[in-house]
């Protein structure tokens, strides 16, 4: 196994790792906290989720031999923004966590489920994630009118370097965060002792509370969220450099590795979708049989980052929080975008997928439920009536 190491695997483990955390940390900060967790347990469920992911990379792809990248759920942080608090605060939603690996497992376990979750109309599914990316989408726009000093560099940042090298967006933008906060934000006092006290790594033990609005409104959407966009999509991505895993035991052991991780806050862990080209294409390696090491690497690098989890949500409790959201909704516009095409794609199911994009993005819940879940039903219900007229008609 050693022989197959390289130094070209090394470099693309470490930047697979860098881009996967630096893109969307910021995302998955904001959901927890927009659900009840303290800048702590939200802390803590950045840091279960990068060493979840790490040693969940490192042992697939040892197992395998083959680039089985992980990272966690971004769309489903984006949904946990959404969704906002429920009754029962964190603890719920923690439960509701916990509701959600249990059926990631069971997906990989027994197969009907899994083709239950891939039978979902993919307009339906894209529409929902276009819904529930959308406000957080907004942020950018309101970082200028909270103060274009603040929110300006940031989207300039991530426009310019974009222009060039679309994955150093995200990135560059998050480097001018940094340099805001640095320069602009006033830092209160003591607050520099405190982020040297947050090196130390910590977690928080949360215990679940297993709620009816915690497995409608959080558990179901974060799994179909996290099976369409995610899971699925990053067995396409391997298949796609040839690759060809067997799918049940990759999603079960990101099931269980998603259960090890939410009693301490991370919301889901599951194969990456994007970062997994990185690993899987020739800048990994030339040879194929080799790339394995570079999500091995990765791995290694997701838990030295977890370790440091602490110090960085620390760090961006300085900011005023409309900036990292900002910085947050530039990491899921390019995410916006093609699940937006994607749910218009086809004519006929535009209506239906239309439905379901409103009444989500509204973030209007009913009964205690979120509107992700009403617009899959909505959109759903419009288009079973509309394939029923069709069929009246012929």
């Amino acid at each position: 196994m050693l022989k197959d190491f390289s130094v070209q695997s090394l470099f693309m483990g470490c930047l697979t790792a860098f881009v996967g955390f630096a893109s969307s940390f910021a995302v998955v900060l904001h959901g927890l906290q927009a659900v009840g967790a303290t800048d702590a347990q939200a802390a803590s469920g950045l840091t279960a989720l990068s060493i979840s992911m790490g040693l969940c990379a490192i042992l697939l792809s040892v197992a395998t031999k083959l680039p089985v990248s992980i990272a966690w759920s971004t769309p489903g942080a984006a949904l946990l923004a959404s969704a906002g608090a429920i009754d029962g605060g964190f603890p719920a939603a923690v439960g509701a966590f916990c509701v959600c690996a249990v059926l990631i497992v069971i997906a990989g376990l027994f197969r009907p489920l899994g083709r239950a979750v891939a039978a979902i109309p993919a307009p339906l599914a894209n529409a929902m994630l276009a819904g529930v990316l959308l406000g957080l989408c907004f942020a950018p726009v309101k970082a200028i009118a909270f103060n274009p000093l603040l929110g300006l560099p940031i989207i300039i940042a991530w426009i310019v370097v974009g222009a060039f090298k679309r994955l150093w967006a995200v990135p560059a933008a998050l480097a001018a965060f940094a340099l805001v906060l640095a320069l602009g934000v006033k830092v209160p006092d003591g607050a520099l002792a405190s982020l040297e006290h947050s090196l130390m790594p910590s977690v928080e033990l949360v215990r679940p509370a297993f709620t009816v609005a915690g497995l409608v409104s959080i558990a179901l959407p974060l799994f179909i969220v996290t099976m369409a966009s995610q899971n699925i999509p990053g067995i396409a991505v391997l298949k796609v450099h040839h690759y060809d895993p067997k799918p049940g035991p990759l999603f079960a052991v990101t099931g269980l590795f998603s259960v090890f991780s939410a009693p301490f806050g991370g919301h889901a862990v599951n194969l990456a979708a994007i970062t997994a080209a990185m690993c899987a294409g020739q800048d990994a390696h030339a040879d194929p049989q080799r790339r394995y090491w570079a999500a091995i690497v990765a791995g290694v690098v997701y838990i030295v980052l977890g370790l440091l989890a602490g110090a960085v949500t620390a760090f961006v409790a300085l900011a005023p929080p409309i900036l990292i959201e900002a910085v947050a909704g530039l990491a899921l516009v390019g995410a916006l975008s093609n699940s937006a095409m994607n749910a218009f794609q086809k004519a006929e199911s535009r209506e239906a997928a239309a439905i379901t994009f409103l009444v989500t993005a509204s973030g209007v819940s009913f009964a205690g439920i979120s509107g992700a879940f009403w617009g899959l039903i909505a959109g759903g219900l419009m288009m079973a009536l509309s394939h029923g007229v069709q069929l009246l008609k012929r």
